[in-house]
């Protein structure tokens, strides 16, 4: 459920201004209305941008098998780490630079093989000039080797590597080539400077290695940084009154904290006032639950926040979603196998794993739970049947739980009449709550007529399909229906809306309610796949004592991996899609609510 939260205003002397804010920053419980206009510096974000970069870039540096011991957080320290990664990178990016080019440099001397350029220099200035050409096999010419001394250093790739030598007495013929420069540096010296900027670059990404160390500071530089902006953002959100001499702003708390918070400003030098939201107030939304509920949550999330004159669907949803979910999985082996690596990974995983995870492993524990309960509407067991084991436990358990495929296939329709029921129940109490009791009479009425229809249709004997008392419920349920859908408008009015609502309903309620056939369909296609890999693995397997046993086991492993994977992936997202879409439609949820961030560091 959305906590009740109180409206406060307060007006603060300018010259206290920045002193009331600390003080409320130290308090913690008020949202501030902030304003949508207000900017901070473009630096300050820059500098929260680079901060976030350089800390996904650590984390991404941080060897998982040996890795070095994190630092103790230092702010100031931290603020300097995205200069020292930058100036790391440019060092890194100019030896790169460099060793692009020597390796550019080596493949071109390689043909020429190993060789001391000075010897060339020393031949030139003996009088000997000595000239590099590569040419294509086709176009050398042999008479060169008569007219210039040419001599063939080596043949590949249809290439010829040549070079010239004449003297000062000879003098040199012009060969229609393009002559290749004389190499600076010799093969050997290219290949020494190579393995040494190799070495200079590994030693670059040790040094950024080594700052990953530092991640704490960097975190802890970004939340001073992010608490210094939100700072800004909160005092900017002021409105100015008395030619600015006075400030005021407004903020919101729960109604449990309420009393506290006004005991706090009590003893500052600021002036207040407590009241209630009004209808068109922006409050914020704090959801009050219990623990079972607050697992739930951040699927709530996903969509958006409800409005703060909204029911929180949370609580109605959570066991649905958890049933939907274990229907679409409908595996007693895949539900195991994630209540016990859920349950793994708490025991054992309890200082590595942050604090916020072990909600979400509950959840997984819970969802693995019921999956293993609808599973044994099937009997699946990674694929396999337990009713057809022989086992007289199991045998008697069959005749109890037992569904076959059009069982399962009425399932899931029953269970979509219920929840669509149910958010037609919440759309009444939604619009009295919102509107008041008049306006939500029309959906009173579908509200009735539908359950009329099941219970005829269920309990033929207490209220039979067309009888009198079936017809006297459908009498005052179309009297709801056609003139009370709009309170306060024309009869004739109500009439054509009433008549447009019964072709919404008669269109879409049929395709929501078959829209939850999906959860029979995921559940029946991976028990489909999970035998046939069973069926793999059993034919595939040579009748070798100790290959058979490996091969069956490798197929078996590696089948129901990605079975599992795209069934849990769909046993996640497809209750999604039924929550979102036809509860919360059915439900009138609007959403829209921005979520309650106290003023705090």
């Amino acid at each position: 459920m959305v906590a009740r939260m109180k409206k406060f205003v307060f007006v603060a002397f300018h010259g206290d201004y920045d002193r009331f804010l600390h003080a409320l920053r130290d308090l913690g419980m008020v949202h501030v209305a902030e304003q949508d206009s207000v900017k901070v510096d473009d630096e300050s974000l820059s500098t929260s941008k680079r901060l976030g970069e350089s800390i996904k870039k650590l984390k991404q540096l941080r060897d998982r098998k040996t890795p070095e011991p994190l630092l103790e957080a230092d702010a100031e320290r931290g603020a300097n780490i995205p200069a020292e990664i930058e100036k790391i990178e440019n060092r890194k990016s100019a030896l790169n630079q460099q060793l692009q080019l020597c390796l550019k440099e080596r493949d071109a001397l390689r043909p020429w093989g190993s060789f001391d350029p000075e010897n060339i220099l020393r031949l030139k200035e003996a009088g000997c000039h000595i000239r590099f050409f590569t040419v294509a096999d086709r176009e050398y010419n042999p008479e060169w080797e008569t007219v210039c001394n040419a001599i063939v250093i080596q043949k590949e790739a249809s290439k010829t590597c040549f070079i010239t030598v004449t003297t000062e007495a000879q003098p040199a013929v012009e060969l229609p080539l393009e002559e290749m420069k004389t190499p600076k540096a010799s093969l050997d010296a290219l290949d020494a400077l190579i393995a040494s900027l190799h070495e200079q670059i590994h030693g670059e990404d040790d040094a950024l290695k080594a700052l990953s160390a530092e991640i704490p500071s960097v975190e802890a530089a970004l939340r001073e940084l992010e608490s210094e902006l939100f700072f800004t953002r909160v005092a900017r959100s002021a409105t100015p009154a008395a030619d600015s001499r006075l400030m005021l702003l407004q903020g919101w708390a729960p109604k449990e904290n309420a009393e506290e918070v006004a005991a706090y400003l009590d003893s500052q030098d600021v002036y207040y006032q407590v009241s209630d939201p009004a209808p068109g107030d922006d409050v914020p939304v704090k959801f009050r639950n219990n623990r079972f509920m607050r697992l739930f949550e951040p699927i709530a999330e996903l969509y958006m926040l409800p409005r703060y004159s909204e029911i929180d669907l949370t609580p109605f949803f959570a066991p649905f979603y958890m049933i939907f979910f274990g229907l679409s999985l409908g595996d007693i082996g895949y539900g195991s196998f994630l209540l016990i690596m859920a349950t793994l990974a708490k025991v054992f995983g309890k200082k590595k794993i942050p604090a916020s995870m072990h909600g979400m492993l509950l959840l997984v524990q819970i969802l693995g739970f019921s999956t293993m309960a609808c599973g044994l509407l099937t009997g699946g067991f990674f694929g396999f049947s337990i009713y057809e084991t022989g086992i007289d436990f199991f045998r008697n358990m069959k005749d109890r739980v037992y569904f076959d495929n059009s069982q399962m296939f009425m399932l899931s329709l029953a269970l979509g009449v219920v929840q669509i029921m149910f958010a037609t129940f919440l759309k009444i109490v939604n619009r009295a709550r919102q509107l008041g009791w008049m306006h939500a009479l029309s959906t009173i009425g579908w509200f009735v007529l539908f359950l009329s229809l099941i219970a005829a249709a269920l309990l033929p004997a207490v209220m039979p399909m067309g009888g009198n008392v079936h017809l006297v419920v459908t009498g005052i349920s179309a009297i709801l229906i056609f003139f009370f859908n709009s309170p306060g408008k024309n009869p004739l009015m109500n009439v054509g809306l009433g008549l447009w609502d019964t072709y919404n309903m008669a269109t879409g309620l049929l395709g929501d309610v078959l829209s939850y056939v999906r959860l029979f369909a995921l559940g029946l296609s991976g028990g489909i796949l999970a035998s046939v890999f069973n069926s793999l693995a059993l034919g595939l397997r040579p009748d070798s004592v100790i290959g058979g046993p490996i091969v069956f086991l490798l197929i078996f492993l590696f089948g129901h991996a990605i079975n599992m994977f795209m069934n849990v992936l769909g046993a996640f997202v497809h209750p999604l899609r039924l929550t979102f879409v036809e509860f919360y439609k059915n439900a009138e949820f609007e959403g829209g609510g921005r979520k309650y961030n106290p003023f705090r560091k």
